[in-house]
């Protein structure tokens, strides 16, 4: 009678139990076989550490991202993979793990390094498991080098940066070299004799300054690339109210400019738009010493949908009053400004006038 094998003799049932006890033990080593392969052909550095941070098994790609040989690693505490500054809170840390397992990152929200052979750090991502065999815990930590990642994250960043400064600095310039045109009409308005060329000149300055304007708001903000309407409006109407020596006590201005926000390519007409609507008010709705109120509001209407207006209790509009027939320069402007921002403009003729343009910021 031939001999039977050793997997025969784990499998052979017997009335004493023991060939179930064979077979759970030949089933664990199976498993723990698998286990082990799995572990060493993963792509990332795993590391067995057990529940007092020794090391009991590491993979092939752990040597190669560590540095270390498997013999060098194996019975040491993970300790010697930590940086120096690190390792006084590393054995807290473990220890809240061990009395808390469950699968989760290590260190979530903070930068983590890990320490080569070498004495070089590198920046990782860390995934910890627990191992559980009875009352027995381990950690299975699967590490990933992520010097690339980082890498490139920083230059992007930088890159990112030195854009912003750019732009901030474009910003800059324009609004200095606008102060200079400002500042040259300004100066030839002082020497114009005829009142209707000093006006033109006058006119063309506030819109000049209002340009002007919106580059430094943008140079001062944190976001280069939008403006605040709000800010911007309170240094224009200031502006315009010095301007015209526009006495508080007579006239009332009023503004509701909400938190609007705008991209630069919408916050120059925009800007432009509002400029002409105050000086239009302030010119020709209150002559002589009348008295009155400006209303400005601003508003969001739906997502990037924007309500501009303008009211006022002053004069009004001429009867029949048409703005494609009008003269002055400023309402034309507001016509051709409003089509380039892709708007509505509606005219209010009655008591009191009210001149509202609708508009959607397209980024």
């Amino acid at each position: 009678m031939a001999e039977t094998s050793d997997i025969g003799n784990l499998s052979t049932p017997h009335a004493d139990g023991s060939g179930s006890t064979a077979t759970a033990q030949h089933t664990a080593f199976e498993e723990d076989h698998r286990f082990r392969r799995v572990v060493e052909y993963a792509p990332n550095a795993m590391i067995l550490v057990d529940a007092t941070g020794l090391i009991e098994m590491v993979n092939a790609e752990t040597e190669k991202v560590f540095g270390y040989a498997r013999d060098e690693l194996l019975g040491q505490p993970v300790d010697v993979l930590v940086p120096d500054r690190f390792r006084h809170h590393h054995a807290g840390l473990r220890n809240s793990f061990i009395a808390a397992p469950g699968p989760r990152p290590m260190g979530p929200g903070r930068d983590l390094y890990a320490l080569r052979k070498d004495g070089s750090e590198f920046p990782v991502e860390i995934g910890l498991n627990p191992i559980a065999e009875g009352d027995r815990v381990q950690v299975l930590a699967a590490i990933v080098d992520i010097s690339d990642r980082k890498s490139r994250q920083e230059r992007l960043e930088k890159s990112l940066q030195e854009k912003e400064i750019l732009l901030s600095e474009v910003h800059h310039r324009v609004k200095n070299n606008l102060q200079i045109v400002h500042s040259l009409l300004d100066m030839q308005t002082a020497n114009v004799k005829d009142d209707l060329a000093r006006e033109i000149l006058r006119d063309s300055c506030n819109r000049v300054r209002s340009m002007a304007q919106i580059h430094q708001t943008l140079y001062q903000s944190e976001d280069v690339s939008r403006v605040d309407f709000n800010y911007f409006c309170d240094a224009l109407i200031n502006s315009l109210l010095v301007t015209f020596n526009t006495d508080p006590d007579r006239i009332n201005f009023e503004r509701d400019l909400g938190s609007v926000s705008l991209p630069i390519g919408t916050a120059v007409p925009c800007g432009l738009i509002t400029n002409e609507l105050i000086t239009n008010a302030l010119k020709h709705a209150f002559p002589g010493n009348r008295m009155g109120k400006i209303n400005l509001f601003a508003t969001e209407i739906a997502p990037n949908q924007i309500e501009l207006s303008l009211t006022d209790d002053g004069v009004g509009f001429p009867e029949n009053f048409c703005i494609d027939s009008s003269n002055g320069l400023g309402l034309q402007l507001v016509e051709l400004l409003t089509d380039q921002l892709g708007g509505t403009l509606e005219v209010h003729t009655g008591s009191p006038t009210r001149i509202t343009i609708r508009f959607t910021i397209k980024d």
